[in-house]
C-alpha cells in the first residue's frame, strides 16, 4: 500500500474540515435563507436536517475516505470496481466550483483595499458593475479581461497552489490553523460592533422572529435541507479526500459532528452580524428591515459598502475587517476545492504532489481568467448555479442511493465507524441515509428541473443558459466517464473491498 499524507493532529483536520465547510454562503447566503423561510422557525427545520442529513451525509464521507485510503475516484474504486466514475465526477464538479470561486475571492481582495477610503463611494451598485466589474451589455459577451480583476485573481492562485504544494500537514492544516481563527476572530469583532449600532435590535428582531404558519411549508424544509447540504462541503469529493489523511485510529462520528455544529455555529454567529448590521441600515434610511434584505453577490458588494459608508466611526477598518473575512472564508474552501483534483490527478498517474498542483491547479486557474473579462458574472452567474443545482445535489443523490441500496454497503462501512468511534451509530444513521435523504434530494431535483424547464434562470437568454449552465453540469458528468478510461498507473492499489485497504 502507498504511503499516504497526513494531518498532524486531530486538531488540524477538525479545522480543514470546518475551513472548507465555512465559506462565502455561510456569510451571504445562509442569514437570507433564515430569514425568508420563517425566521426564527427556521432553526427547527434546519436543527433537523442537520441531525437527519448533514452529519449522517459526513459520517458517510468521512468513512468512506478513511477505510478505503484514497481521493474520491480511488476511494469508490476500492469500494467497487465500476463506481470510480462518481468520484471523477465529482471532482469535475469541484474543478469546475475552483475556477469561479477564486474570481468571487479575488473581488473580496479588491474591496478590502477599497474599504481604506471607500472607493465605492455613494452608488455602491454603479461603483461593482461599472467602474470595477466593467460589466459587459449582454450574457455571452466576453469582452477584454478587466484588469483590477484578474490581478486579484492570480494572487488568489498563488496563495492556493502555493498552500497545496507544500502537502497536507505543513500547507493545508497550516493554512487553516491559521485563517480558521483569524476569520473567526475578525468576524466576531464585527459582530459585536454590529449589535452595537442604532437599529440592531430591529434588524435582529427581524430574524429571529418566528414565522410559525411557515413552519409545516414544504419549501421551508426543502430549504433547510439545501442550505445544510451546501453549506457541508459534502457531495463532491473534500471531505472523501480529506478524512483519506486520517490515522488509522481516529474518531470519526466525533469528528462529524463537531465539523457539522462548528460549521452552524458559524452560520448563526453570520446571521447576527448581517442582520444587526441591516437593521442598522433601514434604521438610517427610515424604512423597514425586510426593504434592505439582500444576499449573495448583492449582499457582500452593494449593501455592506452602502452599510460600511454609514458606519459612525471606523469605517475603513470595518469595511477591510468584513472583505478580510470573505477573502479568508474563501481561501480555506477553495483549498479544499482544489485539493480534491490535486489528489485525484497525483493518484491517477502516479505524478509528484508539485506536477498534480500545477497540471491541476494550474488548469483551473488558467479557465478561471474566463470570470475576469467583462462578461465574466454572467459566465459565474449561471455556472454557479447549474453546477450546484445540478452536479452537487445529484452527485450526493447518487452517492447515497450507491453506497445504501445498490451496493448495500452501510452496514459495513457502520462497522468501521464504530470501531474506531467513541459514539456508535444506531440503525438512526441508516435510516437517514437509506430513507431521508434521499427523499429529500430527489424531491430537491425534480423540484430544480420543473423550475428550470418552466423558466430559464435569472431571464437569461436560452442559448446562453445551454451553453454556460446545462453543458457545464453536462461536462462534469461526461468527465467523470472520460477519467474511468484512463488505466491507473502502476504503484497504485486499487482492490475492491480488499483486507489491505479496509482496515
Amino acid at each position: 500500500m502507498e504511503n499516504r499524507p497526513q494531518w498532524g493532529t486531530r486538531a488540524g483536520f477538525v479545522l480543514a474540515a470546518v475551513g472548507s465547510a465555512v465559506g462565502l454562503g455561510n456569510i451571504w447566503r445562509f442569514p437570507a435563507v433564515a430569514y425568508e423561510n420563517g425566521g426564527g422557525a427556521f432553526f427547527l427545520p434546519y436543527l433537523f436536517a442537520l441531525l437527519t442529513a448533514g452529519i449522517p451525509l459526513l459520517i458517510l464521507e468521512f468513512t468512506l475516505g478513511h477505510k478505503y485510503r484514497g481521493s474520491s475516484p480511488l476511494t469508490f474504486a476500492r469500494l467497487k470496481r465500476g463506481s470510480e466514475w462518481l468520484g471523477w465526477w465529482q471532482i469535475a464538479i469541484s474543478f469546475v466550483i475552483a475556477t469561479y470561486y477564486a474570481a468571487i475571492i479575488a473581488w473580496a481582495m479588491s474591496y478590502s483595499v477599497f474599504s481604506f477610503n471607500t472607493a465605492w463611494g455613494k452608488d455602491t451598485e454603479g461603483f461593482l458593475f461599472g467602474k470595477y466589474l466593467n460589466l459587459a451589455e449582454a450574457p455571452g459577451e466576453i469582452g477584454g479581461v478587466v484588469p483590477g480583476v484578474f490581478i486579484p485573481i492570480v494572487l488568489v492562485w498563488m496563495i492556493t497552489l502555493g498552500v497545496l504544494v507544500k502537502g497536507v500537514k505543513k500547507g493545508i492544516e497550516a493554512a487553516n490553523k491559521f485563517m480558521l481563527p483569524t476569520l473567526v476572530v475578525l468576524f466576531t469583532i464585527i459582530v459585536i460592533r454590529a449589535i452595537t449600532l442604532d437599529g440592531a435590535v430591529q434588524g435582529l428582531e427581524a430574524f429571529f422572529k418566528p414565522d410559525w404558519s411557515q413552519i409545516m411549508n414544504a419549501k421551508v424544509w426543502v430549504a433547510a435541507y439545501g442550505q445544510i447540504f451546501f453549506s457541508l462541503s459534502i457531495g463532491f469529493a473534500i471531505m472523501i479526500t480529506y478524512s483519506s489523511y486520517l490515522p488509522k485510529k481516529t474518531d470519526i462520528t466525533n469528528n462529524a459532528f463537531i465539523t457539522g455544529f462548528a460549521n452552524s455555529g458559524f452560520e448563526l454567529l453570520a446571521g447576527i452580524g448581517v442582520f444587526a448590521a441591516l437593521g442598522f441600515m433601514a434604521a438610517q434610511k427610515g424604512v423597514a428591515v425586510d426593504e434592505v434584505v439582500s444576499s449573495g453577490v448583492g449582499l457582500a458588494f452593494v449593501v455592506f459598502p452602502q452599510i460600511i459608508n454609514e458606519f459612525p466611526a471606523l469605517n475603513g477598518f470595518f469595511g477591510f475587517a468584513f472583505f478580510v473575512c470573505l477573502v479568508l472564508a474563501g481561501l480555506t474552501s477553495l483549498i479544499s476545492i482544489v485539493e480534491t483534483f490535486v489528489a485525484g490527478v497525483q493518484e491517477k498517474f502516479n505524478i509528484s504532489r508539485t506536477k498534480s498542483v500545477l497540471v491541476g491547479g494550474g488548469a483551473a486557474a488558467v479557465i478561471s481568467i474566463l470570470f475576469a473579462t467583462r462578461g465574466g458574472l454572467y459566465f459565474l452567474d449561471a455556472a454557479d448555479y447549474f453546477i450546484n443545482q445540478f452536479g452537487i445535489t445529484l452527485a450526493g443523490l447518487v452517492e447515497v442511493l450507491l453506497v445504501a441500496w445498490v451496493l448495500r454497503e452501510l452496514k459495513t462501512l457502520q462497522s468501521h465507524a464504530d470501531a474506531i468511534s467513541d459514539m456508535r451509530l444506531g440503525a438512526w444513521w441508516r435510516i437517514c441515509l437509506s430513507v431521508i435523504t434521499p427523499i429529500v434530494l430527489g424531491y430537491m431535483m425534480v423540484q430544480n428541473v420543473i423550475t428550470n424547464i418552466k423558466e430559464n434562470y435569472g431571464g437569461y437568454p436560452t442559448g446562453f443558459i445551454i451553453y454556460s449552465g446545462w453543458l457545464v453540469a453536462a461536462i462534469a458528468l461526461i468527465a467523470g466517464f472520460v477519467f474511468v478510461g484512463i488505466k491507473w498507473k502502476k504503484d497504485v492499489t486499487v482492490v475492491p473491498e480488499s483486507k489491505e485497504v479496509s482496515q
